[in-house]
C-alpha cells in the first residue's frame, strides 16, 4: 500500500510540473500555398501528379519560441521551392529554395531561421540557392472555416480563402488528398486567390490563382 500512494505521488508531482506534456518549444502561424490542389479527387490528384506541384511557398510567423538557443518571438520566415516533380509526393530529387528570413532578424537569428526551416522541411530542401531578407508580412484573418490569410515576404504573395464544397468543387468525391509539407503543423485547407513568386534566384516565377492548393494554421515543435 505504501509502495502505491509512492506511485500515485510521483504522477500527481509529474502531472503538476508538466514533465509529461513539455511545452512546444517554437509555435505560430503556418501558410502553405502549392502548385496542385491539396483539396480535390483522388482521380484529379492522381492524374496531376508528376505535372503540377513543383513549386510551394511556406511561410512561418513565430509567435513564440526558442530554436538553437536563439529567441526568435515575432519573427517570420518563408521558402520558396522547386523541383522537377511533384512536392513531397513522387519526388525524385530534392527541392531547391530560396529562404526568405525577416529583415528585422540579428545575424544569429538570421542563422537560426534558416536551420529551423531545413529542419522542419526533413529532407524536403537539397540545396538553399539564396538566403533573402525582407519585410515577412504573415497574417491569419478572422473567417467562417479558418482558412483565411496572406503573406508578403519580399517577391512572394499569398491569399487565401475558405474553400466552400457546394461553390468550389470540381468533382464530388473531394478531401484533402496531401499534409502539409511542413512537421508539427495543424491546418485545414484553402483556396489560394493569389500565389505569385517573381524572384529570379530559381530561374523561374509562376503566378497560380484560382487554386484549392493552400493551408492555413498553426504550427508548434520542440
Amino acid at each position: 500500500m505504501a509502495a502505491m500512494h509512492v506511485w500515485l505521488a510521483a504522477l500527481q508531482v509529474l502531472a503538476i510540473s508538466g514533465v509529461d506534456k513539455p511545452a512546444p518549444s517554437v509555435r505560430g502561424q503556418y501558410l502553405e500555398a502549392r502548385t496542385c490542389d491539396v483539396y480535390t479527387g483522388s482521380c484529379f490528384a492522381n492524374a496531376d501528379t508528376s505535372l503540377t506541384g513543383r513549386n510551394a511557398v511556406l511561410a512561418w510567423k513565430i509567435e513564440q519560441g526558442t530554436y538553437r538557443g536563439v529567441k526568435l518571438d515575432g519573427l517570420g520566415v518563408a521558402a520558396v521551392l522547386a523541383t522537377s516533380d511533384t512536392l513531397g509526393l513522387k519526388q525524385s530529387t530534392p527541392a531547391k529554395a530560396v529562404v526568405i528570413v525577416d529583415r528585422t532578424a540579428t545575424p544569429s537569428q538570421r542563422e537560426a531561421l534558416v536551420a529551423f526551416v531545413q529542419a522542419q522541411t526533413g529532407g524536403l530542401i537539397g540545396e538553399i540557392v539564396a538566403v533573402r531578407e525582407a519585410s515577412v508580412e504573415l497574417e491569419l484573418c478572422p473567417c467562417e472555416n479558418g482558412a483565411c490569410a496572406r503573406l508578403e515576404a519580399g517577391e512572394v504573395k499569398v491569399a487565401t480563402r475558405c474553400i466552400y464544397p457546394e461553390h468550389d468543387k470540381a468533382c464530388g468525391n473531394e478531401s484533402v488528398q496531401y499534409p502539409p509539407l511542413a512537421r508539427g503543423v495543424q491546418a485545414v485547407a484553402a483556396m489560394a486567390v493569389e500565389h505569385t513568386y517573381s524572384g529570379k534566384d530559381l530561374n523561374q516565377t509562376w503566378q497560380d490563382a484560382g487554386r484549392r492548393g493552400a493551408f492555413v494554421g498553426h504550427f508548434a515543435t520542440r
